[in-house]
């Protein structure tokens, strides 16, 4: 009975001991394969696309010129330097001359000629557009970007961040969306291919940089009107500024995709430094002590804000020793803002540039870009070729190493991946188009319904109210003051025969002319 009993518990321990052991080898395994992950880099590359709103392109203590200027001088951004200083500084980049084409063209590649998001959006089925007395505006899509095609007057695209979603990326949004109108899906970006959105949607500017106003929210949290900020409860109350609160959450966000062992996309949108010009506490007083007018030091404080929140992802990816395998590319939406709300003289806030926000001039549309992407590009590197918005489409898809994908709208962005160790330029003959067949409702230099071409330096302007042309060489005129378009008319009519074909090529909308209800004619017709 001893015996038996003995057996019993021999085998009894056996089989313990070999099932502990088996626990052992799983148990060994895993923490082995995690350990191995966690220490193996990543073969995609993580990639924050850092977009500024209304950033104009002086507006940064680094210059994107050949040399300083006196408003290179009035701005402090240390960490734009730092990041141009470890990358490479493009001196001809562009964007549209208001934010939602711009927006539009990054998400999915087209030309806004072609998109037909022209003016910048807000309610369904509702353009912003004030009446003009000559011209009747063509019916564009007030609506937005979708992801489905059942939206009236939006355009259906395949956003980009759902294609890397599809090919491994965590995708985040933090900050401004605007890319849907109110009531349509595109408002989330969630529907457009992000797996995290933070305090995006509809709307293009916030009702209060403050914490303390709820960042426009009500006393209880609740949005009072469409500029209400959402999300973001927990800073409610707080002296925090918004730009601070959505870096944070950024890095939490980043961190998601860290501990999923994921490569990440963030698309860093932020709200500032549009309107409303509220001080960024923290830097405020230097700028009044500085002799600033009260817009201006509230304006300069917010340009620091901003700086600060490039500073201080760049120390997390440091902190994260994840920096040799994060490409960073730094852009702003449209020209720095000068024809209204700013302290000073109207259209001057971009100089040597004319004019700004909502210009077809260079002020409107030429903006500050960097890239870094280490290990492709040489620090302090400059390339004085020209790009545009609808191109960091195919290039950050070239980043992420991802050649097979497809989308149900046409590609116009040429991907500038090439340009970024130094040793290609692209070729003089690409040509840039901008188009905007709008009344965006302010009043100045270049601002009003154009269509633009740049061919090499050679830029025309072609304003379909009262049907005329202006011409510039770039490289003699930047601020474009000098018309030329009557002394070379060979060129003026070949940039317009260039335009006009571009134009019809995408099917692009004109205005119609209020007296007679025709459209006005392309620029090649005139």
């Amino acid at each position: 009975m001893d015996l038996e009993k003995s057996k019993r518990t021999r085998r009894i321990v056996s089989i313990s001991f070999l099932i502990f052991l088996a626990i052992l080898i799983v148990l060994s395994a895993y923490f082995n394969s995690r350990k191995k992950a966690e220490s193996e880099p990543q073969k995609q590359p993580n990639i924050i696309l850092f977009l500024v709103d209304d950033l104009g392109w002086q507006d940064t203590s680094e210059p994107f010129w050949d040399r300083k200027t006196p408003l290179n001088e009035k701005y402090h951004t240390p960490n734009i330097e730092k990041l141009a200083d470890e990358g490479m500084k493009f001196t001809n980049a562009y964007a549209c001359c208001v934010c939602s084409p711009t927006r539009m063209s990054a998400l999915t590649g087209m030309n806004a000629a072609r998109h037909r998001v022209t003016n910048w959006i807000l309610r369904k089925n509702n353009p912003y557009e004030p009446e003009d007395d000559v011209l009747i505006f063509p019916d564009w899509n007030y609506n937005g970007v979708q992801a489905v095609d059942t939206i009236g007057n939006s355009v259906f695209a395949t956003p980009l961040p759902q294609i890397l979603k599809d090919h491994g990326y965590f995708t985040i949004h933090c900050g401004k969306a605007h890319f849907g109108a109110i009531g349509t899906p595109g408002a989330n970006p969630k529907n457009l291919g992000f797996d995290m959105n933070i305090a995006g949607h509809a709307a293009g500017a916030p009702g209060s940089y403050y914490g303390i106003d709820n960042f426009g929210n009500d006393s209880s949290g609740n949005s009072q009107n469409v500029w209400s900020v959402p999300d973001l409860k927990k800073y409610h109350g707080t002296e925090i500024n918004l730009t601070e609160a959505l870096t944070l959450e950024a890095k939490l966000a980043m961190d998601s995709a860290l501990n999923l062992n994921q490569p990440f996309y963030l698309y860093m949108a932020h709200y500032t430094v549009h309107t409303p010009i509220m001080a960024y506490i923290q830097f405020y007083k230097k700028y009044l002590e500085l002799g600033y007018d009260t817009i201006e030091a509230r304006y300069a404080s917010m340009v620091e804000g901003m700086d600060k929140s490039l500073g201080d992802l760049m120390n997390y990816l440091k902190n994260k020793e994840i920096e040799n395998n994060t490409i960073i590319l730094f852009m702003s939406d449209n020209g720095g803002l000068s024809a209204v709300a700013r302290g000073g003289a109207k259209h001057t806030h971009n100089k040597p540039l004319n004019s700004g926000k909502g210009s077809a001039y260079e002020g409107g549309i030429r903006e500050p870009m960097i890239v870094k992407w280490p290990g492709i590009t040489s620090p302090s590197s400059i390339c004085e070729s020209p790009v545009i918005i609808e191109d960091f489409f195919p290039t950050i898809l070239k980043m992420a190493e991802i050649e097979i994908y497809e989308t149900v709208q046409q590609i116009d962005g040429i991907s500038f991946v090439p340009m970024l160790s130094g040793n290609y330029k692209v070729k003089n003959e690409r040509d840039l188009f901008w188009h905007f067949p709008n009344n965006w409702g302010v009043k100045g230099p270049g601002i009003g319904a154009t269509s633009t071409i740049r061919s090499g330096n050679w830029k025309l302007i072609y304003y379909y109210k009262d049907l005329h042309f202006e011409l510039f060489n770039l490289e003699d005129d930047i601020s474009e003051l000098n018309n030329i378009a009557k002394k070379n008319p060979k060129i003026r009519d070949e940039l317009a025969n260039k335009l006009g074909t571009f134009l019809r090529s995408v099917d692009a909308q004109r205005p119609f002319l209020r007296v007679n209800n025709n459209e006005i004619p392309w620029p090649d017709e005139v």
